[in-house]
């Protein structure tokens, strides 16, 4: 749909790091800012495009404004000597070999992949290991198409930030699917693959189809679903409305509908601002029209949607417009966590407050929830038993399938931002699900049920108290 946003918009270019100075729109920052600004871009990823700069951030109100805060690098990404650091550097104009090996050094000191996607989420075939996939539950297999690891723009809280910083050591990717489509067939009990990155829509349609089109192979049928990760109805939405190659894409999706296969757009959508431009509504239009189903998630993130009144205008916002709200996240310890964390019991309060707004159509969504080492973790209350005030937590998906459902305790602590801040509740040694947990990471196996786990704790009943 042409003229759905302003021309100038609708040319694609990317800002990183190198041409930041370029931007007119940060003309009205002082030096010292903008030095600040550009240490920071050295170490975490930068990228931002038209469509961002003109349509969605609100310059009158940066840098407090949540897309500016999303999309544009914030001092306080760094440690306060780390940013010294790269401020003299960048001052002194030292040899870029300097700035990047000192941005290396800190890089590494964020975690660059939480919850163990390196060690234990890459599965193997015939003893060999498949560096672009990972299958850590045991329904989906995530597989990262190499053409598609960036982005039309970056979140500035991108837990897979280390894909885009030049750590080839740390990198998801795989250039064709022969090796995926070998293993799915040698795994029945795979019944979805995530298109996953970086973005697969950045990809072009022939590029797309080649992956896309490799799983509709008879002889998977048991690949019932296919989801595609993006945040381009956000960042990008012209990629399905004038871009070349659109319509070829959404014909795609429709041949993968008409395949029976269920289409799943995992869209990352963080403010209800990314739904509010024309350009962004009509590309969800035309999406929805191929038969696909579009779910939205984001992490919780302070500076940008730390509010409930956020969080139930952007779940109202998505029903309106045929998306189904999916999950609120706890944003992953890694890169730039601590500028950016809310604490486990303020999203719990947050997320309650929320959900008490929306109707019925509005509450599919689950949340928080913390992607971690053993599996993702629901926080699904605060509970008083006794004398101890306690998290209640489940699995929604776990490496071990026999945990999904179960609830556990973990003693309350308002300051905990992520599970291993977490203490088991009641006088518990250990969380239920320890002891298999070390067994599987001690095999370095993924996944983690194809053997028997010597482990395995009895079944508890619902509500009842670990004593280990």
């Amino acid at each position: 749909m042409h003229g759905a946003t302003p021309s100038g918009a609708r040319n694609y270019r990317a800002y990183t790091k190198r041409n930041i100075d370029h931007l007119p729109q940060l003309e009205k920052l002082d030096p010292d800012e903008r030095l600040s600004m550009k240490a920071v871009a050295q170490v975490l990823p930068f990228r931002v495009n038209p469509y961002v700069l003109t349509e969605l951030i609100d310059w009158d109100r940066a840098p407090e404004d949540p897309i500016y805060q999303l999309s544009f690098p914030q001092p306080g990404m760094l440690e306060p000597d780390d940013l010294a650091r790269m401020r003299d550097l960048l001052a002194r104009e030292s040899p870029e070999t300097e700035i990047d090996a000192a941005a290396h050094r800190i890089r590494v000191r964020l975690n660059p992949h939480p919850a163990g996607q390196m060690e234990y989420n890459v599965p193997h075939l015939e003893g060999v290991p498949l560096p672009g996939m990972q299958h850590k539950y045991r329904e989906t297999v995530l597989f990262f198409p190499s053409q598609g690891q960036t982005c039309h723009a970056y979140c500035t809280y991108c837990f897979r930030w280390a894909q885009f910083t030049g750590m080839e050591e740390l990198k998801f990717a795989h250039r064709e699917t022969t090796m995926l489509v070998r293993y799915l067939k040698e795994h029945p009990e795979v019944t979805d693959v995530l298109f996953t990155g970086g973005d697969p829509l950045i990809m072009s349609a022939a590029v797309l189809r080649r992956y896309v089109a490799a799983l509709l192979d008879p002889e998977l049928a048991h690949v019932t679903n296919i989801r595609i990760g993006t945040k381009a109805i956000s960042w990008w939405p012209n990629r399905f409305l004038d871009d070349p190659g659109a319509d070829d894409t959404l014909r795609l999706f429709e041949e993968v509908v008409r395949s029976g296969r269920h289409l799943a757009f995992m869209a990352h959508v963080t403010h209800p601002r990314e739904l509010a431009t024309e350009a962004a509504r009509e590309a969800t239009r035309r999406i929805l029209a191929t038969g696909a189903v579009i779910r939205a998630q984001a992490p919780i993130v302070r500076h940008v949607n730390d509010r409930a009144s956020v969080w139930a205008e952007m779940w109202r916002e998505e029903v309106r417009l045929g998306m189904v709200p999916y999950y609120m996240f706890i944003a992953r310890n890694t890169g730039a966590k601590r500028y950016f964390e809310v604490p486990l019991a303020r999203a719990h309060e947050i997320f309650g407050r929320a959900f008490r707004q929306v109707s019925g159509l509005a509450r599919t969504v689950r949340g928080p929830s913390m992607s971690a080492l053993p599996g993702k973790v629901l926080i699904s209350g605060v509970a008083r038993i006794g004398e101890e005030q306690a998290f209640v937590l489940k699995f929604l998906q776990s490496r071990e399938p026999s945990w999904v459902g179960r609830p556990f305790f973990a003693r309350y602590d308002p300051e905990a931002a992520w599970l291993t801040d977490l203490e088991p509740a009641f006088g518990a040694r250990k969380f239920f699900y320890r002891d298999a947990l070390d067994e599987i990471l001690a095999a370095r196996r993924a996944p983690a049920w194809h053997e028997p786990l010597r482990s395995r704790s009895p079944r508890a009943e619902f509500g009842s108290v670990e004593w280990e």
